[in-house]
Protein backbone atom coordinates (compact mmCIF):
# COMPACT_ATOMS: atom_id res chain seq x y z
CA UNK A 1 0.00 0.00 0.00
CA UNK A 2 1.53 3.21 -0.83
CA UNK A 3 1.38 6.10 1.52
CA UNK A 4 -1.28 8.90 1.80
CA UNK A 5 -0.26 11.50 -0.58
CA UNK A 6 -1.90 14.13 1.30
CA UNK A 7 2.01 15.14 3.39
CA UNK A 8 0.69 18.74 5.04
CA UNK A 9 -2.44 21.11 5.17
CA UNK A 10 -2.97 24.75 6.27
CA UNK A 11 -6.00 26.25 7.73
CA UNK A 12 -5.91 30.17 7.38
CA UNK A 13 -6.78 32.15 10.50
CA UNK A 14 -7.29 35.75 11.48
CA UNK A 15 -6.98 35.65 15.36
CA UNK A 16 -4.07 32.66 16.26
CA UNK A 17 -5.41 32.84 19.85
CA UNK A 18 -8.96 32.83 19.24
CA UNK A 19 -8.24 29.78 16.69
CA UNK A 20 -5.81 28.10 18.80
CA UNK A 21 -8.20 28.12 21.77
CA UNK A 22 -10.64 26.23 19.37
CA UNK A 23 -8.93 23.99 17.93
CA UNK A 24 -7.60 23.02 21.21
CA UNK A 25 -10.90 22.43 23.12
CA UNK A 26 -12.49 20.72 20.17
CA UNK A 27 -10.07 18.06 19.59
CA UNK A 28 -8.23 18.00 22.49
CA UNK A 29 -4.53 18.57 21.21
CA UNK A 30 -1.75 21.05 21.86
CA UNK A 31 -0.97 23.28 18.86
CA UNK A 32 2.68 24.00 18.86
CA UNK A 33 2.96 27.84 17.92
CA UNK A 34 6.02 28.53 15.09
CA UNK A 35 7.51 32.20 14.18
CA UNK A 36 8.66 32.57 10.42
CA UNK A 37 9.04 36.38 9.75
CA UNK A 38 5.85 37.60 9.27
CA UNK A 39 4.13 33.97 8.87
CA UNK A 40 2.51 32.92 12.21
CA UNK A 41 2.04 29.04 12.98
CA UNK A 42 0.50 26.47 15.40
CA UNK A 43 1.40 22.86 14.29
CA UNK A 44 -1.14 20.29 15.14
CA UNK A 45 0.39 17.37 16.50
CA UNK A 46 2.50 14.42 14.18
CA UNK A 47 0.54 11.00 14.35
CA UNK A 48 2.99 8.68 16.31
CA UNK A 49 1.97 6.13 12.76
CA UNK A 50 2.71 7.00 9.22
CA UNK A 51 -1.43 7.19 8.99
CA UNK A 52 -3.09 10.65 8.08
CA UNK A 53 -1.40 13.46 7.62
CA UNK A 54 -0.62 16.77 9.93
CA UNK A 55 -1.05 20.63 9.02
CA UNK A 56 -0.85 23.78 10.63
CA UNK A 57 -3.19 26.84 11.79
CA UNK A 58 -1.43 29.89 9.78
CA UNK A 59 -1.94 33.91 10.01
CA UNK A 60 -0.50 35.80 7.60
CA UNK A 61 -3.27 38.10 6.03
CA UNK A 62 -1.57 39.00 2.71
CA UNK A 63 -1.62 34.97 1.47
CA UNK A 64 -4.13 33.42 3.98
CA UNK A 65 -7.69 33.84 4.14
CA UNK A 66 -10.36 32.23 5.81
CA UNK A 67 -13.15 30.57 3.88
CA UNK A 68 -16.49 28.86 3.71
CA UNK A 69 -15.98 27.98 -0.40
CA UNK A 70 -13.49 25.48 -1.62
CA UNK A 71 -11.36 22.62 -0.21
CA UNK A 72 -13.39 20.68 3.07
CA UNK A 73 -10.76 19.07 5.24
CA UNK A 74 -12.20 16.45 6.98
CA UNK A 75 -11.10 15.73 11.17
CA UNK A 76 -11.09 12.07 12.14
CA UNK A 77 -13.00 12.18 15.64
CA UNK A 78 -10.06 10.93 18.00
CA UNK A 79 -12.87 10.22 20.34
CA UNK A 80 -14.18 7.37 17.71
CA UNK A 81 -17.82 8.92 17.78
CA UNK A 82 -17.55 12.27 16.37
CA UNK A 83 -20.59 13.46 18.84
CA UNK A 84 -18.01 13.86 21.15
CA UNK A 85 -15.94 16.53 19.20
CA UNK A 86 -19.28 18.05 18.01
CA UNK A 87 -20.79 18.49 21.39
CA UNK A 88 -17.52 20.86 21.64
CA UNK A 89 -17.73 23.19 18.48
CA UNK A 90 -20.24 25.51 20.06
CA UNK A 91 -18.53 25.82 23.51
CA UNK A 92 -15.47 26.66 21.49
CA UNK A 93 -16.73 29.77 20.04
CA UNK A 94 -18.14 27.39 16.36
CA UNK A 95 -21.29 26.44 14.64
CA UNK A 96 -22.79 23.56 13.43
CA UNK A 97 -23.73 23.85 9.37
CA UNK A 98 -24.46 20.15 9.26
CA UNK A 99 -25.23 18.18 12.01
CA UNK A 100 -24.46 14.44 12.58
CA UNK A 101 -25.19 12.34 9.60
CA UNK A 102 -24.67 9.06 8.22
CA UNK A 103 -22.57 8.82 4.83
CA UNK A 104 -23.29 4.87 4.78
CA UNK A 105 -23.31 1.68 6.64
CA UNK A 106 -19.42 1.19 5.38
CA UNK A 107 -18.12 4.46 5.87
CA UNK A 108 -19.63 5.92 9.08
CA UNK A 109 -21.08 9.01 10.10
CA UNK A 110 -20.07 13.28 8.89
CA UNK A 111 -20.90 16.84 10.68
CA UNK A 112 -19.88 19.81 8.95
CA UNK A 113 -18.92 23.21 10.91
CA UNK A 114 -17.34 26.61 11.12
CA UNK A 115 -14.73 27.41 13.17
CA UNK A 116 -14.11 30.67 14.74
CA UNK A 117 -11.97 32.09 11.93
CA UNK A 118 -14.83 31.35 9.20
CA UNK A 119 -13.48 28.31 7.72
CA UNK A 120 -16.00 24.87 6.84
CA UNK A 121 -14.35 21.81 8.67
CA UNK A 122 -15.53 18.83 8.58
CA UNK A 123 -15.76 15.99 11.33
CA UNK A 124 -15.32 12.07 10.47
CA UNK A 125 -15.87 9.06 12.91
CA UNK A 126 -17.19 5.12 12.23
CA UNK A 127 -19.59 5.80 14.43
Amino acid sequence: MKANPVGWFEIPVINMDRAVRFYESVFKVKLSRNLFGPLEMAWFPQAETDSGSTGSLVLNREYYKPSTDGVLLYFTAQSGDLSIELGRVEKAGGKILIPRRQISDEVGFMAVVLDTEGNRIALHSRK
